[in-house]
C-alpha cells in the first residue's frame, strides 16, 4: 500500500477560521484529529420498514412526505408525515430553518435517521437527520464524534478524512514488539475505527470491545508511561544539594522522641535518607493511612536538611493542618536549637515582614505554613528540602513554585489518601513511592456503626456516655448554614443549626463550633480549646478532615453521611482512634439511600484499610477525583480504564522500557502524537 506523505508535528488540523472551534476540543494538529475517536456509530447502511419501528430504538426510514406544516400550538414547530409501503411516522422539529421546511415539502422522497419514540399521534422522530433519498446508501457504519457548539458531525468527519489522507500512519511500535504483545497494526486500527469496514459489528465497536480498541488503550497507556519516564530522567539530570549531615540534630531528635519508630517508619526513613544524600533531586511520595506517622518522617527529613546547612519548608493546604504541624514539630525541634518559623496569610503585616526577613537571611531553618510560602515576596536563602503535605490538594503551579524557590531542592510529598497500585503505576510513574503500612503500637481499629437519623436520640445518649467517661466527641455536618442546601428540597442539618440544637439537648456539656467561614484566629482558638480538653463536643464541618489530632477524642459522629465521599469518610473517621482508647465512628444516614450512597457506606462499614477504601474509591469515582488537584498536571485517560486494563498497563510499562532504551526516536514520536505540548505539565 502506498504511504501518504508525512505530516510534521506543527501541521494544523484546519484553517485559522476553524481553529478556535477545534481548539475547544483540544484539536490543533492532524494527529489530534486522528486520535479524536468516535463515541459511537450509527447504521445508515440499511432502511427499516416503518411498520417494524419500535420506540426507544434508533432507525433509518425512507419514504415520501405526505403532509407537512408549520404550526404554532404552544410553540412554533415543523411537523411532517413520512410514509412508505408499510405505514407512516411523524417527523417533528422544534427548531428549524426555512431550508429544512422546504426540504420536507409534500411529495419529496427523503431518508430520515433518528431515535423513535411514542407520541400522541403515534410513533415519531424528533429532530431526525434528513437527507434526499436519491443519495446512495453508505456501505459502512457512520462514526459519531465528541463535538462542541458550532461543530457539526459532517464537518468533523471531513477534517478527519483529510487527516487520514495527509498523515503517514507509521507505527511507533516495532513489529517484533507489536506481535509479541498481540496488538493490531496502528494504520488499520485508526482507519477501521474512523471508517469501519463493511460488515463491522456496530455494538462491539460502540462498546469498545474490538481488538482495535485494545491497541488504542495500549498506545494511550504507553504514551503516559513514556512521558512520565522522560520527566523522571530530566529530573535525574539536574543537580540537587547532597544533604550530608555535618551536625547531629536528626540523631538528637530521634533520641528525644517519646516513642520508638515503627519498622515502616525506619524503612521509609532509610529510603528518604538515600535520596537526600544522592545529589539528584528527590521526588518521593510518602503515603500512609491516617495515624501512620508521616509527620515524624517529615521532621526527620527536615532535621537532615538543617544538619547539612540548608533550609527546609513544609507547606500544608489549610491553616489548621499547618498549625498542627507547626505546634508538633516546633515542640520536637526547638529544644534542639532549631528556629522554626510560621508563615500563613493571617499574620499581621509586621509579622509577615519579620518572617520574610528571617527566611531570606537563612535564620529561619524550617518554615511551616500554607500557600503563603509560595508568594513572590518569600525568598529562601538556601532551600534544600520542600515538603508538601496532602499534596493532591495543591495545584501543579503551587508545587512548582515551592520547588523553584531555589535550584532543584529535594521534594518530599505526603499523603494520607492511599493510592491504589494501578493508579500509582499509571499516574505516579515519575515519583518514588514509599508506604507507611504499619500503625504505631497500641492503636486499635475504629469501630464503625451505621445509624439511621431516625435514631438520633440514641446517638445523643452515646455522646453523654463518652463524655462522662472523660472522652471527647466530634460531630461533623456537611454544611455551614441552612441557606447552603446541596440539592433543592433536601434539608441538611447545618453545623450552625446542629450546634444550637445539640447545645439545647446537651445543655450539661461544653460545646464548640468550627467551620471554614470562621476567622482564622477564631478557628485556631477553638481547636486549641478542644485539644486542651475545654470542649466536650466539637460541632464542625469537614475543616477537621485532615491534620486534627486530639488523642482524647473517642467518638466521631458524621451527620448525613451519605453526602460524603469515600475518601472524606475515611479521613474523618481517622480523627478518632489516635491513642490507645477504643474509638467509634457513627455514620448517621437519611433514608431512603441511593444505590451509590449505599455502596459508599457499605465500604466504610466493612473495612478500615485505607488502601482497600482507595481501591473502591477508584472504582466508584475514577482517577481524576482520587488524585484531586494533581489532575491539573496529568492528562487523564480517555480510553483506558485502570481497573479493566491493569494487565495492559503492565505491558505498556515493559514496552516503554524497551522503546526508551532501544528506540528513543520512536518513543519521542509516540509521546508527541499523544500528548503534544501537554507533556510539559507532568514535570511537577
Amino acid at each position: 500500500m502506498a504511504r501518504a506523505r508525512p505530516s510534521p508535528a506543527s501541521t494544523k488540523a484546519t484553517d485559522s477560521g476553524s481553529a478556535a472551534k477545534l481548539a475547544r476540543l483540544g484539536l490543533a494538529t492532524d494527529w489530534d484529529l486522528l486520535l479524536h475517536l468516535p463515541l459511537r456509530y450509527v447504521d445508515e447502511t440499511r432502511v427499516t420498514p416503518i411498520a417494524e419501528l419500535a420506540g426507544g430504538e434508533e432507525a433509518q426510514v425512507e419514504g415520501d412526505i405526505v403532509a407537512s406544516e408549520i404550526s404554532y400550538r404552544g410553540r412554533r414547530q415543523l411537523t411532517a408525515r413520512l410514509a412508505d409501503e408499510t405505514g407512516e411516522v411523524l417527523l417533528r422539529f422544534l427548531h428549524f430553518y426555512p431550508s429544512q421546511a422546504k426540504s420536507l415539502a409534500v411529495g419529496r422522497r427523503v431518508r430520515a435517521l433518528g431515535a423513535v419514540r411514542g407520541g400522541t399521534l403515534g410513533l415519531e422522530m424528533v429532530h431526525p437527520r434528513v437527507r434526499a433519498a436519491a443519495e446512495a446508501l453508505p456501505t459502512r457504519l457512520t462514526p459519531v464524534y465528541p463535538a462542541g457548539a458550532g461543530i457539526s458531525q459532517q464537518w468533523l468527519r471531513t477534517r478527519i478524512e483529510h487527516a487520514l489522507r495527509a498523515v503517514a500512519l507509521t507505527d511507533t511500535l516495532p513489529e517484533a514488539l507489536r506481535v509479541h504483545f498481540a496488538l493490531a497494526p496502528l494504520e488499520s486500527t485508526l482507519r477501521d475505527l474512523h471508517q469501519p469496514p463493511a460488515g463491522a459489528d456496530e455494538m462491539q465497536l460502540t462498546a469498545r470491545q474490538e481488538p482495535l480498541w485494545r491497541r488504542i488503550r495500549f498506545d494511550e497507556l504507553l504514551a503516559q508511561q513514556l512521558t512520565l519516564r522522560s520527566m523522571r530522567a530530566r529530573r535525574s539530570a539536574r543537580a540537587a544539594p547532597p544533604l550530608i549531615a555535618s551536625g547531629d540534630i536528626q540523631g538528637r531528635l530521634r533520641a528525644a522522641l517519646p516513642f520508638a519508630l515503627t519498622g515502616a517508619q525506619q524503612r521509609v526513613w532509610r529510603e528518604i535518607e538515600r535520596d537526600l544524600e544522592s545529589g539528584v533531586p528527590m521526588h518521593r511520595l510518602v503515603q500512609g493511612d491516617v495515624g501512620s506517622g508521616k509527620t515524624v518522617v517529615a521532621a526527620l527529613a527536615a532535621a537532615r536538611a538543617i544538619d547539612a546547612g540548608y533550609q527546609a519548608a513544609l507547606m500544608a493546604p489549610t491553616e489548621i493542618l499547618a498549625e498542627q504541624h507547626f505546634g508538633r514539630i516546633e515542640q520536637w525541634l526547638a529544644p534542639l536549637g532549631v528556629h522554626v518559623a510560621w508563615l500563613t496569610g493571617r499574620l499581621t503585616a509586621a509579622e509577615k515582614r519579620a518572617a520574610h526577613a528571617g527566611i531570606a537571611q537563612g535564620a529561619a531553618q524550617l518554615v511551616v505554613g500554607t500557600h503563603a510560602l509560595v508568594q513572590d515576596k518569600v525568598k529562601f536563602a538556601h532551600l534544600g528540602l520542600a515538603i508538601v503535605d496532602e499534596q493532591h490538594r495543591f495545584g501543579v503551579a503551587q508545587r512548582l513554585a515551592l520547588r523553584d524557590a531555589a535550584v532543584a531542592p529535594h521534594l518530599l510529598m505526603l499523603s494520607a489518601t492511599p493510592i491504589p497500585r494501578t493508579l500509582a503505576m499509571s499516574y505516579l510513574a515519575d515519583v518514588d513511592v514509599s508506604v507507611l503500612d504499619e500503625m504505631p503500637p497500641g492503636r486499635q481499629p475504629v469501630m464503625t456503626k451505621l445509624v439511621s437519623t431516625a435514631r438520633r436520640e440514641e446517638v445523643l445518649t452515646r455522646i453523654r456516655s463518652e463524655v462522662r467517661s472523660g472522652r471527647q466527641v466530634y460531630w461533623v455536618c456537611p454544611l455551614v448554614d441552612e441557606s447552603e442546601k446541596l440539592e433543592p428540597g433536601v434539608e441538611l442539618t447545618a453545623a450552625t443549626t446542629m450546634y444550637e440544637q445539640t447545645r439545647a439537648l446537651l445543655s450539661d456539656l461544653r460545646l464548640g463550633l468550627l467551620h471554614g467561614q470562621l476567622p482564622a484566629a477564631e478557628k485556631g482558638a477553638v481547636m486549641q480549646a478542644f485539644a486542651a480538653g475545654m470542649i466536650d463536643v466539637l460541632v464542625a464541618t469537614t475543616v477537621v478532615e485532615v491534620g486534627v489530632d486530639v488523642a482524647n477524642a473517642s467518638l466521631m459522629v458524621i451527620d448525613h453521611a451519605q453526602r460524603f465521599g469515600l475518601a472524606q469518610l475515611h479521613q474523618l473517621r481517622g480523627r478518632v482512634g489516635r491513642g490507645a482508647i477504643r474509638s467509634y465512628c457513627v455514620l448517621l444516614f437519611d433514608e431512603p439511600l441511593s444505590e451509590a450512597a449505599r455502596e459508599r457506606l457499605k465500604v466504610i462499614f466493612e473495612t478500615t484499610d485505607g488502601f482497600e477504601v482507595a481501591r473502591r474509591d477508584l472504582q466508584l469515582r475514577g482517577p481524576g477525583e482520587v488524585l484531586g488537584a494533581r489532575q491539573a498536571g496529568v492528562p487523564l485517560l480517555r480510553f483506558a480504564d485502570l481497573e479493566r486494563d491493569a494487565a495492559l498497563l503492565e505491558i505498556a510499562r515493559d514496552a516503554a522500557t524497551v522503546l526508551l532504551e532501544q528506540y528513543p526516536a520512536l518513543a519521542a514520536e509516540h509521546t508527541r502524537r499523544w500528548l503534544g505540548t501537554k507533556a510539559a505539565l507532568l514535570d511537577a
